[in-house]
Parts: structure tokens; sequence; C-alpha cells
């Protein structure tokens, strides 16, 4: 499956080939390989071009501590870990400690292991144990969610209170493949209650006053939301 959502699958070549692939870090390079390589769903890796807007995005805000929900093999947790100076910390979370043991010999040989504590584990409750610590409200610059769609809403809710104000929050597949405006595309059940829950949760953030938000065409949607108080 491919994520890209411009028409002209030779253009979304064009911007790799030129741009994103001259520019991922040989150990990215790698990671991406391997599970393209080991796992049919390889699909679900972070996209080369998005991944190289938000490490500039990360060097921009001179983000040094961020949390990333959902983690898969890795390759979002390790281009956020070199985007951060050495004194930077990211906390990735996940149900699936199989696929994130893919990433571990690049993370390593990238020397990025001392930057990311991953926590394996239910991200709801895993949020709710960092709130309940009362010493990482509001700490957080940024926060990348990349899990289970039907919760992107009750994450929202959650990462207001960890993400200090002007930090951002981004909500990846936001467009899913399209779907937004194409339900047709999907017949199995699980891509279209995905589908229903970011429809709901896109008109949500549109009006929560709390953010201000920006819906990018880059792979198959990303959102992202400034916290303003």
């Amino acid at each position: 499956m491919n994520k890209n959502i411009l028409q002209s699958d030779a253009l979304y070549q064009y911007i790799l080939k030129t741009s994103a692939y001259p520019r991922e870090h040989q150990q990215l390079k790698g990671l991406r390989e391997a599970t393209e390589e080991k796992y049919n769903n390889s699909w679900m890796i972070l996209p080369v071009d998005e991944g190289l807007f938000m490490s500039m995005l990360l060097k921009i805000m001179n983000a040094k501590k961020t949390i990333e929900i959902g983690v898969f093999t890795g390759y979002s947790v390790l281009n956020t870990a070199l985007s951060l100076p050495d004194n930077g910390k990211v906390i990735a979370i996940d149900m699936n400690k199989e696929y994130y043991e893919t990433g571990i010999p690049f993370i390593k040989k990238a020397g990025m292991e001392h930057k990311i504590d991953f926590i394996h584990g239910n991200a709801m409750q895993a949020l709710n144990d960092l709130i309940a610590n009362g010493k990482e409200m509001g700490s957080f610059d940024f926060a990348f969610v990349d899990a289970d769609k039907v919760n992107y809403i009750n994450y929202h809710e959650i990462l207001l209170k960890l993400v200090k104000v002007g930090g951002i929050i981004a909500y990846d597949n936001t467009l899913w493949y399209g779907s937004v405006v194409a339900p047709e595309i999907f017949t199995a059940q699980y891509y279209r209650d995905s589908r229903e829950a970011l429809v709901v949760l896109n008109s949500f953030l549109a009006t929560d006053s709390r953010i201000e938000s920006s819906l990018l065409s880059i792979g198959d949607g990303l959102t992202l939301c400034r916290r303003l108080y």
C-alpha cells in the first residue's frame, strides 16, 4: 500500500529520488530496507519525505523532549532522536515490542540509544502514568501520534496536558489514503472504522480553541496542532 496521496506516482518518485533519499541518514535507510524485507506491512513505516520534514521542524523548534505513540520498527523514533541535541529525550510507546526490536541495531549504530526510552504497553495507560507522575505536565516540546486511529481523539486530550504551551502535537495519516473523501476505497471494517474516527478528529481539531492547526497533504495526511493554552 502506498501512503502517498499525490495523483502522480512519477512526481512522488521524483521527490523521493531528488530530495528525500539523498538526505536520508544511513541508519534510517538501513532500517527502512530491513523493514521492507521483513514485514508485509512495511507500508506502516514513516515516509522518508515526511521524516525529513519532521526533522527540520524539530530543529526549528529547538525541541529537546518528545513523545511518540505508535513506534512500529522505530524509523520515526530514530528520525526524531537524530534531530534532537545530545541531551534530548524521546519517550516511545507501543504495544508490540517485537517490531521495535527490528530497529534497535540501527538505533545503536546511529549512537542514539541513550536518547530513547521505550515503553512496552498500552498507550492510554502509559500516558496516564506520566500525568500521575506529577512531573511531566507541560514538559514535552513535541508529540507524534501514529497508532490506533480510533483513539486519536482520546490521546489528544491527554497530550494537551503533557505538551507545553507553544508545543506541537502531530497526528499522522489524517487523510487516511484519501478515504476521508472516498470512503469506498476500503471494504475491511478496520479501515472503515479508522476512516470514520479520523473524519471526526479532523472536524474536532478544526474547531478546538486550545490549538491552532494545519492539515498537510504529505504522506496520507499530517496534522500539526500547536497548543495555545
